[in-house]
Order: structure tokens, then C-alpha cells, then sequence
């Protein structure tokens, strides 16, 4: 992985004033993904949303985070049926338009 594409987790949690148990926590759920380089803990680039939002979930509406792990699941799980719905409806247009 390119190291310019990861963020240190002491930055971000610094930045967004969390602890580092917190993030420790959140790639234990499986809700983040860390990477251990040279002994150092990075976060990717890519990640820095799902991060804000849980951290936002957890911060502003007080989600523990087994409710964090829930609302992810049940986002994902949607994402999934939306595209479900789109490939039916595709497909669907092909046999209407003969």
C-alpha cells in the first residue's frame, strides 16, 4: 500500500480529539481497517468517512458501538438491495422495450 495514501492514527486522533483506545476498539469490530507499519498504526485515506461518521454517531447521538456496528451493517445492507432494485429495473426495461 502506498504510505502517501495512509494517515497516522496518532494524527487522526489528535485531529478529531478521540483516544487511540477508541480507534483500537473500532479495527477490533472490524468498522475500520489499520494498517502496522514500521511499528506505527495508519488508517487509509479511503476510511477518513466511515471514521467521521462514527465518530460523529458516537460523539453527537451518543451510539455505543455495538449500535455504530448495527447502523453500518443496515447501511450496507441497503446499498446492496438499492443495487439489487437498479439491476431488476434494468433488466426489467429490456423485456418492455420488445
Amino acid at each position: 500500500m502506498i504510505k502517501e495514501q495512509l494517515i497516522s492514527t496518532q494524527t487522526l486522533c489528535s485531529h478529531y480529539n478521540i483516544e487511540i483506545s477508541f480507534v483500537d476498539a473500532l479495527n477490533k469490530m472490524g468498522l475500520i481497517q489499520i494498517e502496522i507499519i514500521e511499528q506505527n498504526q495508519y488508517i487509509h485515506q479511503d476510511q477518513i468517512g466511515n471514521l467521521e461518521k462514527i465518530i460523529r454517531l458516537h460523539n453527537e447521538l451518543n451510539v455505543n458501538l455495538e449500535g455504530i456496528d448495527v447502523v453500518f451493517n443496515l447501511l450496507e445492507k441497503e446499498r446492496e438491495l438499492r443495487n439489487e432494485l437498479i439491476a431488476l429495473k434494468n433488466r426489467l426495461r429490456l423485456y418492455e422495450n420488445d
